[in-house]
């Protein structure tokens, strides 16, 4: 599996309804349980102030990671910034 740096910032409608907001929330927050429990989520880090996030994910290649990506049911509220990770000689779990 490789993996992949994936910041996420959402964007809401303005005229997107309050209840739609929170459905949608409760949906992604479940599937990234999910995506957790499979390995493909790893990590997940949220910017203070922001409706944005960094995470650490796995996937086969880019192509899964972006099927993966819009997939999530925020989909399409959703700026992404995709950058894979390669192994660094100095990274502690590798030395």
């Amino acid at each position: 599996m490789n993996e992949f740096l994936v910041n996420i910032q959402i964007e809401w409608p303005r005229d997107l309804s309050e209840e739609k907001i929170a459905q949608l929330s409760v949906d992604e927050r479940q599937m990234a349980a999910e995506l957790a429990a499979a390995g493909t989520l790893v990590r997940m880090w949220r910017v203070p102030g922001r409706r944005e996030n960094w995470g650490l994910w796995r996937a086969r290649d880019a192509t899964q990671m972006h099927q993966i990506i819009s997939d999530l049911p925020v989909w399409p509220y959703m700026t992404v910034s995709v950058h894979p990770l390669a192994q660094h000689p100095v990274d502690p779990v590798y030395t």
